[in-house]
C-alpha cells in the first residue's frame, strides 16, 4: 500500500467484531501459563514495561512509513536516542555527531566522556563528517534538516564515506516519513520525535526508532531493562494523529512557504531560512532528497535580541513555546531554548545568533498568520 494508506491502516488491527481501530491495552500483566505468549516479533508478551500490544501496532505502522524492518516507540525522544547510544557505544568508543543538532542531543553524548566515550562534534556539512572518522568511529549521528538553521546536508557522501565503518544514525524529526526516508538513502537506523509531526497535535511526548531487525532486537532489550517504552495511552493518541500526517504536512508546508516568502519581503527581517526558498542555498539538496522542507522557518529580525523578544512578546495568535510540527503555530527563540547548550563559538559558526527566531507553522489560515507576523514586526 502506499502512504497515505499506510498511516491510516499500517496498523494490520482487526478483531472480530469488526473494528479496525487499534484499542488501549493498559493491562500491566498478561496471562501466562508455563510460558509467555509471543509478540508478532517474537518476544515475551507477559508485562507492558517490555511489550504492549497497542505500542506494537504504533510500530508496525511507523515500521512501513519508515521503510523498516521494524521499530521501537519509546516514552520521549531522548528516551530512544539515550538507548542508541547506550546499545551503540562502548569503552574507548568514538562518536561523530553534528555541532547544529538538538542541544540535549549533544549533551547527553559529551556527558559519556565519564565512561570513555569520545564525542566529536563537527560542522554539519559532508566533508567535516567524513573527516571526523576514525577506526574507533562507532557512531556518526546527524540530523536530515539542522535545527535551527535548516541546513541540509549531502547525506549520500556521508554515507559512502562511513559505509561498514559505523553505525549510521539520521534524525528524521524536522520532516517525518512523510517527506524524507533515512533508510532508503542508506541510514541504518532513524530516529524521530513522536511529539511532533508524527503525533502532531501537541498532547504526546514519545520518539520512535526504525531500522534492521537485528538492530531492533538489541535495543528492544535496553528499552525493556531502562522502563522507556511508550505509555499505551500515548500509542493511541499517536496512532490517531498519524492518520492525518499526509494532510497536515501538506497545509503546514504550503503555509510555510508562502511565510517565507513574505518574510524575504518584510523590512523588518534580515534573512530567511527555509530550505524550499529557490533563494535558499540548500535549495538544490532539498530538492534532491526531499518531497518538500515541511512546517518549520527560521528567520532573523533586524536588530538584536532586544528585536527578537519584542517580536514574541507581542505575537497574539502564535504561541511562543517550544516544539514543533502541532496544529498550533509556534514561535521559538533558539538561542533560550534548543540552542541554549551550545558555546558561543559555535553559535557564532552555526549562524544561530541572538535576533534568530524558529517559526513552526500549523493548520491556522495562514492570511491570519501572516496578520499576526505583520503586527508583531511591527514593534521592531
Amino acid at each position: 500500500m502506499n502512504d497515505e494508506t499506510n498511516s491510516i491502516h499500517g496498523h494490520e488491527y482487526y478483531d472480530d467484531l469488526g473494528s479496525r481501530i487499534p484499542p488501549i491495552y493498559l493491562s500491566s500483566i498478561f496471562e501466562q501459563r508455563g510460558e509467555a505468549k509471543k509478540s508478532d516479533r517474537n518476544v515475551d508478551l507477559k508485562y507492558s514495561r517490555e511489550e504492549n500490544p497497542t505500542v506494537r501496532y504504533l510500530e508496525k505502522a511507523v515500521s512501513k512509513l519508515e521503510r523498516a524492518e521494524d521499530s521501537l516507540a519509546f516514552s520521549s525522544g531522548m528516551a530512544a536516542i539515550s538507548s542508541l547510544y547506550l546499545n551503540f557505544l562502548s569503552l574507548g568508543d568514538e562518536a561523530v555527531i553534528t555541532a547544529e543538532a538538538y542541544g540535549t542531543t549533544i549533551k547527553l553524548l559529551s556527558y559519556l566522556s565519564k565512561f570513555g566515550v569520545k564525542a566529536k562534534v563537527v560542522m554539519p556539512n559532508a566533508e567535516e563528517i567524513a573527516s571526523a572518522v576514525t577506526k574507533d568511529t562507532k557512531l556518526v549521528f546527524i540530523e536530515a534538516m539542522t535545527n535551527p538553521t535548516l541546513k541540509v546536508i549531502e547525506i549520500d557522501a556521508v554515507r559512502d564515506a562511513i559505509k561498514g565503518k559505523a553505525t549510521f544514525i539520521v534524525d528524521n524529526t524536522f520532516l517525518s516519513p512523510a517527506l524524507f526516508k533515512p533508510i532508503e538513502k542508506g541510514a541504518d537506523v532513524v530516529v524521530e520525535s513522536l511529539t511532533k509531526y508524527i503525533a502532531g497535535h501537541n498532547d504526546v511526548i514519545g520518539g520512535i526508532i526504525a531500522g534492521k531487525k537485528e538492530n531492533i532486537l538489541e535495543l528492544w532489550e535496553t528499552r525493556r531493562m531502562t522502563g522507556s517504552i511508550l505509555s499505551p495511552f500515548n500509542a493511541y493518541l499517536t496512532l490517531r494523529g498519524l492518520k492525518t500526517l499526509f494532510a497536515r504536512i501538506k497545509v503546514q508546508q504550503e503555509n510555510a512557504l508562502i511565510i517565507a516568502k513574505y518574510l524575504s519581503e518584510n523590512p523588518k527581517v534580515e534573512e530567511v531560512m527555509y530550505p524550499c526558498l529557490e533563494t535558499d542555498p540548500y535549495y538544490q539538496l532539498a530538492k534532491k532528497y526531499f518531497k518538500g522542507c515541511g512546517g518549520v522557518v527560521s528567520f532573523k529580525v533586524k536588530g538584536g535580541k532586544e528585536e527578537a523578544i519584542s517580536v514574541l512578546k507581542h505575537l497574539k495568535l502564535i504561541v511562543p513555546s517550544p516544539s514543533l510540527g502541532g496544529t498550533e503555530s509556534i514561535m521559538t527563540y533558539p538561542v533560550l531554548s534548543a540552542s541554549s547548550t551550545l558555546s558561543e563559538d559555535w553559535k557564532k559558526k552555526l549562524g544561530i545568533t541572538e535576533n534568530l527566531l524558529r517559526l513552526s507553522v500549523g493548520l491556522e489560515n495562514v492570511e491570519d498568520l501572516i496578520e499576526d507576523l505583520e503586527q508583531s514586526l511591527k514593534n521592531v
